[in-house]
């Protein structure tokens, strides 16, 4: 029982902290930073975080064609770009709206593996997805769902993520990764996402100067990175400890936070037709759920 009680512990204080990194991300663009300068930064500190946890385990990356081809599909798919978007759509949208949005991955993926041959059609889950469109509609249509009606053109801005995220699992269970454990493919992606963000960032204008001085902004930006990484390190020590059926239940937790979090640090208050937006996704997650395909991951070192 004590066993079980750790592993739900475990659960929620990942989604807490997954959850808790949109509101950061707020706090950092509403300090003045965008999109380039703040993924070059949060690959930089996952890249070091992560690369000693694969030192101190002793698990050296090969650096084949196809383990560079992985990391560097996960860097673009899985973190620059959806990374980018995301910061730029909490330029202009309440960061509990993104945390709402990014519970449509599973929604978008369906499709995505559809067309991929990954999965099977299932009544189900097409019920799921049809969920998911109403959801958005909710925030989309109704005149007062937002508390500017303008922020309505940057909702397919905050769509980019999720879209990307299903793209990126479905790759992975497509295409695997290279013979990679996933410590070791996010540090590879996390390099070579810094390779590609850190020149986006000085030719936009938008680096970073690390040397201070330092601010609200900046201590975002850092618990942001190291809660990302110390979370993805956590999931998947559970999903070998618990199976990934349980720990993929942490994706309601990461919204809900994300909410949460939101209302508390931000005073970010919502319309009613955002709430049953809310309701209305996470019961569409609950039908396109998948089950997860992690068998070229769990059978490889991290």
């Amino acid at each position: 029982m004590s066993d079980r009680a750790g592993l739900f512990g475990a659960l929620i204080v990942m989604g807490a902290g997954w959850g808790l990194t949109q509101p950061l991300g707020k706090i950092a663009v509403e300090g003045g930073y965008r999109q380039f300068g703040l993924v070059f930064w949060q690959v930089v500190i996952s890249a070091i975080v992560l690369g000693v946890i694969c030192w101190m385990r002793g698990n050296p990356i090969p650096l084949g064609r196809a383990q560079l081809w992985a990391c560097t599909v996960i860097a673009l798919i899985g973190t620059v770009l959806p990374g980018a978007a995301s910061y730029k759509a909490l330029v202009y949208l309440p960061s509990g709206l993104v945390s709402i949005l990014l519970s449509l991955v599973p929604m978008l993926a369906f499709p995505v593996a559809l067309l991929l041959g990954n999965e099977n059609f299932e009544m189900k889950r097409l019920a799921g997805l049809a969920f998911g469109l109403a959801g958005v509609l909710l925030i989309v249509l109704p005149d007062a769902s937002l508390p500017d009606r303008a922020m309505v053109w940057y909702i397919p801005l905050a769509l980019i993520a999720p879209l990307f995220y299903a793209m990126e699992g479905n790759y992975v269970a497509r295409w695997g990764t290279g013979g990679l454990g996933p410590l070791r493919l996010l540090f590879g992606a996390s390099v070579i996402a810094a390779l590609i963000s850190g020149p986006l960032a000085v030719m936009q204008g938008q680096f970073i100067d690390p040397r201070g001085p330092w601010g609200v902004a900046d201590a975002a930006l850092v618990g942001s990175a190291l809660i990302h990484a110390g979370v993805y390190t956590a999931y998947v020590w559970l999903v070998g400890r618990a199976g990934p059926v349980f720990a993929v239940q942490v994706s309601y937790l990461v919204t809900a936070f994300g909410v949460v979090w939101a209302m508390w640090l931000l005073g970010e208050r919502y319309s009613l037709w955002v709430w049953a937006a809310f309701a209305i996704l996470l019961f569409g997650l609950t039908l396109v759920q998948p089950r997860p395909r992690l068998d070229t991951i769990k059978d490889t070192p991290a």
